[in-house]
């Protein structure tokens, strides 16, 4: 596709526009290709890879080096001129040490090849955004439900229903805003809320089950073409079935090997007659 790099100035300057940013979570070279081919503005490298690819029951036990072998297979799938590249720093990265958080979120940069990290949390992360952003990295925010912390916030449930918890999400986002956050993810808040929150920051906010409101939207790749079938969020809107068309062909492809249909005689390689009967007739052992 003949554009010009996605950055966080492009980024902005759709904001100010009012034209909707798009965004896909994906965590592989192919996966990549295809989202930079659609002309998609940004991608996240997402810790649901966990869950989604290497089927864990959440995203806690997700590692950076698993994060970061990720994050440089995607990097391989999108050209200089591709979309904004984001990589989600999982659980216990950032949350206990500061030094630490500076340290893994430029290994983000530097090995994994993205152009910012995104970290979950609110108020409590405001000096951790700015220690990470006061080194140079680029901060994307996450707040409303905070996957890594979705036990403490009772499981996967909407924030901010209540007009105390829609003040305390409105906070925590111009905490992070104030603090160098460049973009903020608001993932399962109220529609009204979360546009509320929306025009509130001149930060681009992005939304998952956030309404319509947002500055953009993201969903996961392997939820919106119907690969992951173990729950669909609400949120989601399938655009494809393509677990149940994998399964076809795979079923499609065991029949045809279990009733010698394949390989067939497009899909081998010969060798010339005449060559094939010099070495057997060499050989002496007939056919």
């Amino acid at each position: 596709m003949n554009r010009k790099k996605t950055t966080i100035l492009t980024l902005h300057e759709k904001k100010l526009r009012g034209e909707p940013i798009t965004m896909v979570t994906a965590y592989d070279y192919p996966s990549a290709l295809a989202v930079d081919r659609a002309g998609i503005d940004t991608l996240l490298v997402g810790d649901s890879l966990g869950m989604v690819v290497l089927g864990y029951d959440s995203t806690t036990p997700v590692t950076m080096e698993e994060m970061l072998h990720h994050c440089r297979a995607v990097r391989r799938g999108v050209p200089a001129n591709g979309p904004w590249l984001i990589g989600d720093m999982p659980f216990m990265s950032y949350q206990a040490d500061r030094a630490e958080a500076v340290r893994n979120a430029g290994r983000f940069l530097r090995e994994g090849g993205m152009d910012a990290v995104k970290l979950e949390g609110g108020r409590a992360m405001v000096d951790t955004v700015r220690a990470i952003t006061d080194a140079g990295v680029m901060v994307v925010g996450h707040i409303g439900l905070t996957p890594q912390s979705a036990a403490q916030l009772g499981g996967y449930r909407v924030q901010g229903k209540t007009a105390a918890d829609a003040q305390r999400l409105l906070e925590d986002a111009l905490a992070l805003e104030a603090a160098g956050a460049v973009m903020l993810v608001l993932e399962m808040v109220p529609d009204r809320v979360a546009a509320r929150i929306s025009r509130a920051l001149r930060i681009p906010t992005i939304g998952i089950g956030a309404g319509i409101g947002c500055d953009g939207q993201v969903l996961v790749l392997h939820d919106m073409l119907g690969i992951f079938d173990r729950f669909t969020p609400k949120f989601v809107k399938k655009y494809a079935e393509l677990g149940p068309e994998m399964e076809r062909a795979l079923a499609e492809y065991r029949d045809d090997v279990a009733a010698r249909r394949f390989p067939d005689t497009e899909h081998s390689f010969l060798m010339d007659e005449a060559e094939w009967e010099k070495w057997v007739g060499g050989l002496g052992i007939g056919d």
